[in-house]
Formats: C-alpha cells, structure tokens, sequence
C-alpha cells in the first residue's frame, strides 16, 4: 500500500497536513483502541504530528478516546494551533512528584528523551533516557506502552552483509546509545515483573522535509559543501509512516517485552543519494573520505510483515526532498550528525 502524493509541498500547512492526516490502517487500529492515548515527551520534532495523527484517525473511526500530549512548555504554541482537540499537559518529567498528577490511561507512548549534546552533559542524558524512563515505567505499569528507543543500540552491521534484526544482541556505542539501552531495560523489567505489555520502539531514522539524514545531505549537496563518505549507508523512514506504526504497534504490547524495528526497507547509499540530489539542483556533489565496511542498519522486515509497508519509499522521499528545498522550504537547523561512529552526539 502506496501513498499517492505530490512531490510538491509547498507550504508548512501543507507538510503538516500530510504528516498527520492518518491512513485507513490508523483508522481501522483506532477503532480497536480500548481508551485515551497519553504520550509522554510529545514536544520533540515527531510527538507533535503524532498525537495530532491519532487524534484524528480516533475521530474518524467514530470514537471520543482523549489524546493527552504531555511536554515540559508549548513554548512555540505548537499544540494550541490546531483544532483537533487534543488535550495538553505542562509539567517537569524529570520531577517524581508530577507523575501523581498525570491522568491515567490505559495507552501510553514513551517519547521522552535526549541524544543531541549528550556528550556535554552526561548526567542530564542519563536522568533523562534512564531515570525518567523509570519514573513513567512504573507510574504506567498498569498501561500498555510503546516505548521509543533507538537503532543505536546495535553494533555497526557489514554494508555487504546480515543487518541487525530485533534478535541482534545490543552493543551501545557511547553513552547516548548506554542510556538508551538502559531505558529499555526499566521498561522491560516492569514487563516482566508489573505484567505490563510493552513494546521497545527501535527507530532509525525518521525523516521529514525539515530534518533528517536525507535533509543534511542534500542542503550540502545545494551548498557545495562536502558530503562525507565515512559513514556510507544509511536506513530512513518519513515521519509519518513511522507515527503510523507507532500508533498500531499499541496492538503489538506484550509481557515480557517485545522488540519492533522501524526504518525504511532500502539501504541507501550516501554517494546515490547525493547524486541523486545533484541532478535534481543541477550541480555535482562534493565528496570526502572514503566508505567503512560497516554502519548503523536495521531490518525492518519484521514490522512490515506486521504492519505492512511504509506508505511513501525511499525514492519519493528523496524528490520530495528536493523540491521542498528547491522552492526554499524551511529546515531546522539540526543535522542528525549520522556520519558520527563513536557514538558522540
């Protein structure tokens, strides 16, 4: 199942409508759903659309569950600009005492966390992927719960050989990859010992026109600036296939825990993506360094045997890409530093 989709989005409404109009398979999941949805550290750059997402698949399959987005300040009044009723919750999740004050609910995502300047502040990586996860594991222990995690758990897989799948054995490099490996530790242990169904969410890594690994590529590629070749391949997923299954992996809870990679289907190469760009923008890219044999991969075979197929592939999402740049589209700011192999962010 493919998504039919201009390659031409235009406008900010525009991508944001895209991101969270939810598909017939959000729909058909939400009419399962047994009560609201509460989604912890909705404030990053996925949390958002997603609850916004689910909101509006639980509309449209005729049922009234809240979706309670919780963050630390609406500062930029993200949530407050849209008319889909999802409520919000302001607190600290770093403090023990707000989790008394958080309603209960018996779906729970886990989106909370840090990776970008883990390696200046530690201590503040680790309360928050480790210590908060905690907190929530056990306030929630009675919720079924998706938890965020992160590809980076694995070793680097051989670009011409077997990539990491959800029995790979975990081999954190640096202390954001440690700390993630230690929030899906706590909340396996609260599946195992509280019963709660739970499932650990490795993803790597999403995309949207504004951020991602297809976005620091191709602003180079524009900018006539190196591209760096050392880290090689790569696996991506737009943002809302991966808000997607986040929404229907709910369904996928178990006790004990259960792994679930999401990323696209392809291993994309640096080099072709690059060239790729430089013909739509009509200048030759700029390399530097040369491939290792390895990089961070994951199989996701088994989600979409599950879940089913990401809406839009890769090769859309790099025009898609393009033409959002092209005709000036906004980015962030925030380069994903993927080339990165000691696992510094």
């Amino acid at each position: 199942m493919h998504l039919s989709v201009s390659a031409q989005i235009s406008s900010l409404s525009e991508l944001d409508e895209l991101l969270t109009r939810p598909s017939s398979r959000d729909i058909e999941a939400a009419r399962t759903l047994d009560g609201d949805l509460l989604v912890l550290g909705a404030g990053g750059k996925m949390g958002p659309s997603f609850v916004v997402r689910a909101k509006r698949a639980i509309q449209a399959a005729g049922l009234s569950h809240r979706v309670i987005a919780v963050v630390r300040k609406d500062r930029e009044g993200v949530f407050a600009a849209h008319a889909d009723g999802v409520d919000l919750v302001e607190t600290d999740l770093l403090d023990a005492a707000s989790y008394a004050n958080l309603p209960d609910a018996p779906n729970m995502v886990f989106m909370a966390g840090r990776k970008f300047g883990s390696a200046g502040d530690q201590p503040l990586t680790w309360a928050t992927n480790v210590w908060m996860s905690g907190l929530a594991a056990h306030r929630f222990r009675g919720s079924r719960i998706v938890a965020f995690s992160t590809g980076n758990v694995y070793p680097f897989s051989p670009v011409n050989g077997l990539i990491a799948n959800e029995a790979t054995p975990p081999s954190p490099m640096g202390e954001y990859a440690q700390s993630t490996l230690g929030r899906e530790r706590l909340f396996e242990y609260f599946a195992s010992h509280a019963a709660t169904p739970t499932l650990i969410y490795r993803l790597n890594y999403a995309v949207d026109l504004r951020y991602g690994v297809l976005v620091d590529i191709a602003e180079k590629v524009l900018q006539a600036k190196p591209v760096s070749l050392v880290t090689g391949y790569f696996n991506a997923i737009w943002q809302g296939d991966a808000n997607s299954y986040c929404f229907r992996s709910l369904a996928l809870c178990s006790s004990p825990a259960r792994v679930l990679n999401v990323t696209g289907l392809r291993t994309l190469s640096v080099r072709d993506v690059a060239d790729r760009f430089g013909q739509y923008f009509n200048r030759r890219p700029i390399f530097e360094g040369e491939p290792a044999e390895t990089a961070l991969l994951s199989d996701a075979s088994q989600c979409v045997a599950e879940l089913g197929s990401p809406e839009i592939e890769e090769e859309q999402l790099i025009e898609m890409t393009a033409m959002w740049l092209l005709a000036g589209g906004e980015t962030l700011g925030k380069p994903t530093k993927f080339e990165a192999r000691d696992g510094k962010f």
